[in-house]
């Protein structure tokens, strides 16, 4: 009985490194799993698949959109006679070279928007912008929402001029704000060289 005693310890001792090999190989390799995307309806998830190339900047890029370099906060959110944002980013904006037409076509947004991700830009949302000198006569609507605005161009990027209606959707990421509010809490763009820090552009009359 005794010999019986000393061989299942030996083996208890034997088993210990053998599972805790086990538990550091499970730590070591286990891959990294990203960030959920947003839930989103039917509608918007058809969009979200269209525009997933442009994960790719290269691909944006060659497809006619423009980057305008500055990656664009609102610490201070909007104050009155200014666009009711909350405080939050809203991120490096690509904008198509194509000029804006008064009808929105949702399945090819003016802008699209990224977020650096250290030396990379991870695309977020997409944005439609429309601009008054369309003669746009009422406020437009898409995805069954509001635009916001009028309101000014955001500059410096924009000419102060460019009074126009736009309507941000945070297709790839998740929003606390709301999925169609301009700016989001979580983005952020310490670190990025062009970074701004804007003042919310001025709520302009509909002519």
């Amino acid at each position: 009985m005794a010999k019986v005693i000393v061989v299942l310890n030996r083996s208890v001792w034997l088993v210990r490194p053998i599972l805790l090999l086990a538990v550091i190989t499970c730590v070591l390799f286990t891959p990294v799993v990203e960030a959920q995307l947003p839930t989103l309806p039917p509608e918007l998830e058809k969009v979200r698949v269209a525009l997933e190339k442009y994960q790719d900047p290269f691909t944006a890029v060659r497809e006619g959109y423009r980057s305008n370099l500055g990656c664009v906060e609102y610490p201070q959110g909007g104050s009155p006679g200014h666009v009711p944002y909350l405080p939050g980013g809203m991120g490096v904006h690509f904008a198509h070279v194509t000029p804006a037409g008064p009808v929105p076509d949702p399945m090819r947004p003016n802008i699209l928007v990224y977020e650096p991700d250290g030396d990379k830009l991870r695309l977020v949302a997409a944005e439609w912008l429309i601009p008054l000198a369309t003669g746009i006569k009422e406020r437009p609507q898409l995805f069954g929402h509001p635009f916001d605005g009028p309101m000014e161009g955001h500059y410096p990027l924009q000419p102060i001029g460019l009074h126009h209606y736009d309507l941000h959707v945070w297709l790839w990421k998740a929003n606390p704000a709301g999925l169609f509010s301009p700016t989001n809490p979580h983005l952020k763009c310490s670190g990025y060289g062009y970074r701004l820090q804007e003042e919310a552009p001025k709520l302009v009359p509909h002519p």
